[in-house]
């Protein structure tokens, strides 16, 4: 497994419930964009439509050797999951208010899976708090180093 990219704001400023890997539908050159490294999911998030997930506003750069002339970088590209698995993030999401965002994308077995994960937004004390404790793990590891 090659892992292409994360996305850091998602894991800082959301609570993260549950994680789910997807599959998606590209073109040609966008795999082979995605595989040279020429992606980006910051802002990007996933969006229901049609009874079908869509992960939106995730930039893959054209391919540099090839591209089609209508080429757009930030279209729509539909997830593949499992049917039960795309009702279950149907129901968390229309009930509890949870937003479904990409958090990595990597090459498994030679295609392109993207971790997703039902997330709830950080207050901003809470993203404090996170801060926080994340520090002093951090100190509390040094310390222990130096011994």
């Amino acid at each position: 497994m090659k892992i292409i990219t994360t996305n850091k704001y998602a894991r800082s400023s959301y609570d993260i419930t549950d994680k789910f890997e997807a599959g998606l539908v590209l073109t040609g050159p966008e795999i082979k964009s995605i595989r040279a490294g020429q992606i980006s999911l910051k802002g990007s998030y996933g969006r229901l439509r049609d009874g079908e997930l869509w992960l939106t506003n995730a930039h893959i750069a054209p391919y540099h050797q090839g591209v089609p002339a209508n080429y757009d970088p930030l279209r729509p590209r539909k997830l593949l999951l499992r049917k039960h698995e795309t009702n279950q993030l149907i129901g968390k999401i229309n009930e509890q208010g949870l937003t479904l965002l990409p958090l990595t994308i990597y090459i498994k077995h030679n295609v392109a899976k993207l971790e997703i994960a039902l997330a709830r937004g950080l207050k901003k004390h809470d993203k404090r708090t996170k801060i926080k404790t994340k520090e002093i793990n951090r100190d509390i590891a040094r310390k222990l180093r130096r011994k």
